[in-house]
Order: structure tokens, then sequence, then C-alpha cells
């Protein structure tokens, strides 16, 4: 069986790219959480997530988190094979899904063309957000990770056609959205249960989701925060960004931690660039 030393496959980026440069940083945990916030905000993908996963379960919520994290880590640093696999299997899934939609009286596919490049785009607005505003990524350099996200964007089987590739476009797009975004009740214990400690997990485990999440929440726009209830101030802006700064100075003075062999190569072969 050849080996990643043996078959030199980047799959879609590569250590040129600036995809690899912001998925090393540590402070990127913190944009995975603003995703799932921000994509909570919209009732029909919430309400399909809600009848379709265990993420309202507080026992499995975080592993459910875990496992979506892993996703993003075989699309960013995986071989074109590990990719295909795991896009493929992901296709499959949002195919088969249905949700029922109170508001409508209609079912509904959950690969609908509405849904999923909401779910992208809060994912990746999460990890420019972050990245520009932790000093990982200058204007230039999030427009460019915003463009290399389209052949992400792909491999769950969006069109390219239609996923914002710019910060003007990405801009755009939420504007569009924004008129049909409310905290629905499914978006609720969706949340609650995200951040519910798991059970006989350390101390160290509850403080270190409290801070995550707490950064998290304080990364969303002003429009965002103020649907969950929360002060939209530019003071919690300016004082988020000096704590992700802050965050992402301590973590470049600790030792890497472990990392799965693709990383921990990519990690390498960014540094030699």
């Amino acid at each position: 069986m050849d080996t990643i030393d043996d078959v030199h496959d980047d799959g879609l980026f590569g250590p040129d790219s600036v995809t690899w440069r912001v998925h090393l940083e540590p402070v990127l945990w913190i944009a995975g959480m603003r995703a799932l916030l921000l994509q909570s905000l919209h009732p029909r993908v919430m309400r399909g997530t809600y009848q379709n996963s265990a993420l309202f379960d507080p026992k499995k919520a975080w592993p459910r988190f875990q496992r979506t994290v892993e996703f993003v880590g075989t699309r960013t640093f995986g071989s074109t094979a590990e990719i295909e696999a795991a896009g493929g299997r992901v296709r499959r899934m949002h195919a088969m899904l249905r949700g029922y939609d109170p508001d409508t009286g209609n079912d509904f596919r959950l690969d609908l063309p509405d849904n999923l490049p909401w779910v992208h785009a809060c994912e990746i607005d999460s990890y420019v957000d972050v990245a520009r505003r932790a000093g990982v990524l200058d204007e230039a350099g999030a427009d460019a990770y915003l463009a290399e996200s389209v052949r992400a964007a792909q491999v769950v089987g969006l069109d390219p056609a239609i996923v914002p590739s710019s910060r003007r476009a990405m801009a755009a797009y939420f504007d569009r959205v924004r008129p049909g975004l409310r905290l629905c009740d499914e978006a609720r214990l969706g949340v609650r249960g995200l951040l519910t400690p798991q059970p006989h997990a350390p101390a160290s485990a509850a403080i270190a989701l409290s801070t995550i999440a707490g950064l998290a929440f304080g990364t969303l726009p002003r429009w965002a925060r103020r649907l969950y209830g929360l002060p939209g101030l530019p003071t919690t802006d300016a004082a988020t960004t000096v704590a992700l700064r802050l965050v992402r100075g301590a973590t470049s003075l600790l030792p890497d931690p472990p990392m799965p062999p693709r990383v921990a190569r990519a990690r390498d072969l960014v540094r030699s660039a």
C-alpha cells in the first residue's frame, strides 16, 4: 500500500496555497465553532439538521463537531483519492436526507440549492474572518483564500458559479440571505447541546470549550450577535480581534501538537517553502 511518502499527492491545494497556511493555525478552531453558530441562524438548514442529526444530543454534539473537523482536514490536506471518497460520502448522505418545514408545510431535500451554499459560505467566511483578524491573512490573502475555497465547494457538489470567490461576493451573498435568518427553536437546542461540556470531561476541557465559544460568539457579525440576543457593539469587535491576536501569539509559542501524518507533512512543507 502506498504511503504519503511514496505518493506526493497534495490534493486540492498544496504547500504554496493560502489554504494550507490558514488551516495549519490552531486559532482556526475558533472559526469552526463560529461557522456552526452562523449556520444555525438559517431556519430551514437548522430544522433539517435537527430532524436528521445527533447535534441535539449533548453526548453526541461534540463528537459530531469533531467529525466535521476531520472532514475539513481531509478536504484540505488529503490526497485526491481521500478527498473524492470523503466528498462522495457527504454527497450521498445529503442526497438521501429530507426535512420538514413547519412554516410552509412542505418536505424538502437537505441538498437544495439554497441550503448547501449557506453551510459552505458560513464555514469559509468564518475561516477568513478569524484568520484575518488574528493576523494570519491580510486583505489580499483573504481574497486569495476565498478564490481557492471554490475547489472545496465542489467537493460537496456545489456549482462553482454560485460560490462566493471574493470578500465582496461573500458580503453580497450574506446581504441577500439575511432577511430570512432568525434563531429558531431548533437552533437554540442545537447550540445549547454544542456548548454543553461532555460528561466526565476534565475541568480543563470545559474551560477550553467556554473560551472557544466566547470568542466564536464575539467574532460573529454584529447582526448575527443581535439575532442571538447579544450586544452588537463595535467594542466587542475590537476586543475580540485583540483576543484572537493574543491567542495566535500564545499558540505559536507552544510545541507542535500531535497531528495526522498528512497534516504534519503539510506543516513541514509550508515551513520549508
